[in-house]
């Protein structure tokens, strides 16, 4: 008779540590919360996953930057590029404060402005997000 109410991992099933998931022990990857079930063998070659965006983005742009560096006019492009990620994570932060954090309703609303301004940039549909958050709930 089981002991636990929960179900039990089969014997081909791994239960992860962080959520709880149950799932395939081949997995080197929880599919629910994806934590690393195995230390990666090269640290600078697998980055650690992560569920932070602000995290994935500094990883982001660390690569990026890596491929601007040498001669000036590559200093100056890589300034302009980590000018413009900066505009794009303040607008980011300012959407996600004004929809109480929640990262999904965020997208949604990001995804709506790109659907119906598929010309522009990313920068214009987050400010167009926090104008028509504003504008709808004020």
């Amino acid at each position: 008779m089981p002991t636990s109410i929960d179900p039990q991992p089969g014997e081909d099933e791994i239960e992860c540590a962080r959520c709880g998931a149950i799932f395939f022990h081949q997995l080197s990857r929880c599919p629910k919360c994806g934590v690393n079930l195995y230390e990666p063998e090269d640290e600078e070659d697998q980055p650690s996953p992560s569920r932070d965006p602000a995290s994935q983005d500094n990883g982001i742009l660390n690569t990026i930057r890596s491929l601007f560096t040498g001669s000036s006019p590559n200093r100056d492009l890589w300034k302009d590029f980590e000018h413009a990620a900066h505009v794009q994570a303040d607008l980011y932060e300012q959407l996600l404060q004004r929809v109480g954090g929640d990262h999904d309703v965020a997208g949604r609303l990001i995804d709506l402005e790109a659907r119906r301004l598929p010309d522009r940039h990313r920068a214009t549909w987050l400010e167009s997000a926090i104008r028509r958050w504003d504008r709808d709930n004020s």
